[in-house]
């Protein structure tokens, strides 16, 4: 029974009508694989090929959401260069314009202190997005009550800059206060070709919580990979089935209406 729900909710979804929709799509556990480290990761040519496909059928109406900067995205989906939210909504590009900024940059030397928790053999890697600082541990899980402590006497050191901790899949990332992938994506969908369309996201964290918070809002639907969150429109069971989802998607070019779920 539960497969052929499951397979009723990716035939649902690879039959949208790509008139009336905007795909929203984190990347990372979602399109692709988490990687070892940030850097650790691959975009299938395949994956590619799709998302071409599908800026074409949308009219452009295809954006990454993402904690990784723009710049990275850029390079990871290169030669694409689509609409992208960066930097948990740090960040923000439309089609074909520039680059906007939601927020400063951290104080250097408080990414300096927050970094400071990678010594060598500790198995704790650092991510300096400028906007935010992420430290991954999935190499030392034994270390995560160290980084908590840690980031929690950073963040006291300075006291008069607003920021607040992300939790994700086996790191914490220290980010501005009022900056969510949410938000970029409420901005994003007020300017075409998002604008007027029903907004589809797919992620897989809790850094993707504010976007499914968004979508009954916005009249959208939100799908996750491998775990279950609030007013979800369905579960994929991993990134490799998003990819098989969209590309099924992108061949068929339907214009059959988005069906609301039973």
């Amino acid at each position: 029974m539960q497969s052929a729900l499951h397979e009723a909710m990716t035939n649902k979804l690879a039959s949208s009508d790509l008139n009336i929709i905007a795909l929203l799509l984190d990347v990372d556990g979602t399109l692709i694989e988490i990687g070892s480290t940030p850097s650790d990761v691959h975009v299938p040519p395949d994956l590619l090929s799709s998302l071409g496909r599908l800026i074409q059928l949308t009219g452009g109406a295809v954006a990454l959401v993402s904690g990784r900067p723009i710049a990275d995205l850029d390079r990871l989906f290169s030669p694409l260069r689509l609409p992208a939210i960066g930097g948990h909504g740090a960040e923000i590009r439309l089609n074909g314009g520039a680059l906007q900024r939601a927020a400063e940059p951290l104080p250097a030397a408080l990414r300096k202190l927050l970094a400071a928790a990678a010594t060598p053999g500790s198995g704790i890697l650092v991510e300096d997005k400028g906007y935010s600082l992420a430290l991954h541990y999935r190499a030392a899980p034994q270390n995560e009550s160290l980084i908590r402590r840690h980031i929690a006497e950073g963040i006291a050191a300075f006291p008069h800059e607003p920021v607040e901790v992300l939790p994700g899949k086996a790191m914490f990332e220290v980010k501005r206060t009022g900056v969510s992938k949410g938000e970029g994506v409420r901005e994003l969908m007020k300017h075409p070709p998002f604008q007027d369309r029903k907004p589809i996201f797919i992620g897989d964290d809790v850094t993707d919580e504010s976007v499914f918070a968004l979508m009954p809002v916005l009249g959208g639907e939100g799908f996750s990979v491998g775990r279950e969150f609030r007013d979800l429109a369905g579960i994929f069971a991993s990134p490799s089935e998003v990819r098989r989802t969209l590309e099924r998607l992108a061949e068929s070019g339907s214009a059959a209406p988005v069906e609301a779920r039973a």
